[in-house]
């Protein structure tokens, strides 16, 4: 089938230094993106799906002890796209563990993610999405954080940047000069915010490979343009708490993600190409949601139902834990003693009662600084988790 949107969003224009950067025309190019027939159909799906994942999203009890496990995964898949080798169990351990030297030593990346993508949600409210919001993003995610050069956190970059190789000149990609970057950020940002025609999700789509395309920042522009996609599909009331995260669709598919993106800013835009990925992602994100709500949904119920047949003061205190531990799914003794104001012993008391109740459960079997897990309910966010542990079960 022909690519009806295989037009030209920008051109290699030859640098000073001797080497060609992408620099594109004004954004969305005159007469605008067409959606055609395929990508309205596979939008109309993406937005079925989004929708009934907001629905049953609405009716979820604690649902804001919920959502900070999505923004979690979230970080650690975006993190790991940029070759961060910690895993979400590092990042969920990280406030559990007493001697910083235990924790991975890339597992700040995702915590950093977490901090600013965390801002980002709450900014919004009070913020237009808009050059000065992603500055601020980038500031809370690149503010002592890992970088491959300096960073230059909540600053656009004031010099050439690249993506692969050594030199702009054997790069896979040479995003535009600064000059050119500024103009193309400009026509971004009123993108954003025009009243058109296009479908909020195909918008959505755009606003993240144009961010790609312009990469504003010296370090940090893939996470940034994810989170900018989360927070803008919030934004746009899509759903009503911000549960839909790509990074997981994203880091299944890197490869394609990067060849769609790739295909996206090459001087004969595949965009047709890029929105259908994007689109699918969305779906398929959106359904994976669905199914973990109602996986949590069934698990609170069955949970609740055996606390409730403790004694009326025990079962009040341990409702109180379990609802904690939606957001905090591991902890140590130190945890549960913050959130009952127990000594230690009052405090293992309640670990030895929720393993009775097969709510918790020893993570390894550390001789000192024992950890414990929600496991069933934890292993809905970890494919890892759950696959070990299942080996594990059949051994």
């Amino acid at each position: 089938m022909d690519n009806v949107n295989k037009l030209k969003i920008g051109r290699y224009i030859q640098q000073k230094a001797g080497y060609k950067a992408f620099t594109p025309f004004t954004f969305p190019p005159t007469g605008g993106f067409v959606v055609t027939p395929r990508i309205y159909k596979k939008n109309e799906e993406a937005i079925r799906l989004v929708g009934k994942l907001d629905g049953i999203m609405r009716l979820l009890p604690d649902k804001d002890f919920f959502l900070q496990m999505f923004v979690n995964k979230d970080a650690t898949f975006s993190s790991q796209i940029e070759g961060t080798k910690a895993t979400l169990q590092d990042a969920i351990l990280a406030p559990v563990t007493e001697e910083k030297s235990q924790l991975h030593p890339e597992v700040e990346d995702i915590l950093y993610y977490t901090k600013a993508a965390n801002y980002g949600l709450e900014r919004v409210k009070t913020l237009p999405i808009s050059l000065r919001l992603l500055c601020e993003i980038h500031e809370k995610l690149m503010t002592g954080a890992r970088s491959t050069q300096h960073a230059y956190p909540g600053e656009f970059r004031r010099s050439q940047n690249w993506i692969g190789g050594k030199t702009p000149a054997d790069a896979s990609f040479v995003p535009p000069a600064p000059d050119d970057m500024h103009s193309a950020l400009g026509d971004l940002e009123k993108f954003i915010h025009a009243e058109d025609e296009y479908p909020l999700l195909v918008k959505a789509g755009l606003i993240h490979a144009q961010f790609e395309t312009i990469h504003p920042f010296t370090d940090g522009n893939g996470r940034t343009g994810r989170m900018l996609v989360s927070i803008y599909i919030h934004h746009m009331k899509l759903l009503e708490l911000p549960v839909l995260y790509l990074a997981g669709y994203f880091k299944k598919y890197q490869k394609v993600y990067y060849q769609k993106l790739q295909a996206y800013h090459d001087e004969e835009a595949n965009v047709d190409g890029w929105l259908e990925f994007f689109l699918e992602g969305v779906a398929e994100t959106a359904e994976s949601g669905i199914e973990t709500c109602d996986k949590i949904t069934a698990l609170r119920d069955r949970d609740f139902v055996k606390i409730q047949k403790l004694g009326k003061k025990s079962a009040a205190s341990t409702l109180e834990i379990v609802r904690k531990l939606f957001g905090q799914p591991i902890v140590g003794i130190a945890e549960i003693m913050k959130w009952t104001h127990f000594t230690a012993p009052g405090a293992y008391k309640v670990i030895d009662r929720l393993k009775d109740l097969r709510i918790l459960e020893p993570l390894g079997d550390a001789a000192y600084g024992q950890k414990y897990v929600y496991a069933d309910y934890y292993e809905l966010f970890d494919d890892v988790f759950r696959d070990a542990r299942k080996g594990k079960n059949r051994k």
